[in-house]
């Protein structure tokens, strides 16, 4: 039976959100074609008919997962807030049982991609360069002359490693957890001054 265009995009749509979620909170080689294709509410089949391959949905789901959480920051609604450093104060949290689908993509999947394909990879790069221009930018306004592309690329670096290594520690040591948020703070701040919301 043919579907609706409208049905095959609402279908796309539902396997891409099932994807980037479960993705996030199990890692991609954690999850299989029928799970996502359950969590989407369709069959197996129907994901194969929206993308030729797991590799191919893991790009694109990244890809969207990256797209929804940079528009938080660039349109300043993060927390309702366009301030840099509440965004700052809300990524750079971690809690022992999170639900990592309800955090960003990048820190989800940053040790995992470079196992990944080639789309994969680029998606992945993408994102970070949407942040990176967006704190570029920032950086460069409040302190003109500083070559604010290698401030921004560590920044955004340090964000993502440091969410990481907390969450890698926080079962066992939520004290150190803590530690590495708090350096990495530090170390932003130090990479920001001069530079608001």
């Amino acid at each position: 039976m043919k579907i609706s265009k409208e049905k095959a995009e609402e279908n796309r749509a539902a396997l891409l959100q099932a994807a980037s979620r479960l993705f996030r909170q199990k890692g991609i080689d954690g999850v299989g074609v029928a799970e996502i294709s359950r969590a989407a509410g369709l069959t197996h089949g129907a994901l194969y008919a929206h993308f030729p391959s797991k590799e191919a949905l893991a790009a694109e789901a990244l890809a969207w997962s990256l797209e929804q959480s940079n528009a938080k920051l660039l349109t300043g609604t993060f927390n309702g807030e366009p301030d840099l450093d509440k965004f700052l104060a809300g990524y750079l949290t971690v809690n022992d049982g999170e639900d990592y689908a309800e955090h960003c993509a990048m820190a989800a999947a940053a040790s995992e991609i470079g196992r990944q394909d080639t789309a994969a990879s680029a998606a992945f790069s993408e994102g970070y360069m949407v942040l990176v221009r967006a704190f570029e930018r920032r950086i460069a306004a409040a302190n003109p002359g500083a070559d604010a592309l290698r401030s921004a690329m560590g920044v955004v670096a340090c964000m993502v490693g440091a969410v990481s290594i907390a969450r890698a520690t926080v079962k066992a040591r939520p004290e150190l957890s803590a530690q590495v948020l708090q350096g990495a703070r530090g170390i932003i701040a130090a990479a920001l001054k001069g530079a608001h919301g």
